[in-house]
């Protein structure tokens, strides 16, 4: 008996899945296409500006000529854990892609917004244009501390 009603069972999705037919319904239709915003920046509209330190407690960072792996390995530890809850390696998500950060940004500047990510949301030009490309997606203060935030700037060289 079970497998009659089994194969019944099979026989109703398989029917199930034939062509579909197409109804044209009077009343309210939705588009799912995609359309520009005329007002909404794009990704040419935001400036490279490696001078841009942020808005934010660090002043100076200083990468050495060879990535240092422990320092970036613990990095990826946090990335991993926080990071890409929002942001993809090379692709977008509902922040940047972070490959290739510091051919847009300066070190100092990653750092800040690791940092102080609301202080450069209401202060920085490039945190600001970002927001609004990005649907207003706020970045929240995972309250990293300045070593853990340097950890994962290393990191990001490694991308």
């Amino acid at each position: 008996m079970k497998k009659v009603v089994l194969f019944l069972a099979l026989g109703a999705m398989i029917a199930s899945c034939g062509g579909k037919k197409e109804e044209k319904k009077d009343g309210f239709e939705v588009s799912r296409t995609k359309t520009e915003d005329a007002k909404a920046p794009t990704s040419q509209e935001i400036p490279v500006d490696l001078s841009n330190k942020g808005v934010g407690p660090i002043k100076s960072v200083e990468f050495g000529a060879e990535i240092d792996q422990a320092m970036a390995d613990r990095g990826k530890g946090k990335f991993e854990s926080i990071c890409v809850a929002c942001h993809m390696i090379d692709q977008r998500m509902i922040g940047p892609a972070l490959k290739g950060v510091y051919d847009r940004r300066s070190p100092e500047w990653v750092m800040n917004m690791i940092l102080n990510p609301d202080g450069m949301l209401k202060e920085d030009p490039i945190a600001k244009a970002l927001l609004k490309e990005y649907n207003n997606a706020i970045m929240l203060n995972q309250n990293l501390t300045e070593d853990e935030a340097r950890d994962v700037a290393e990191y990001l060289r490694t991308f």
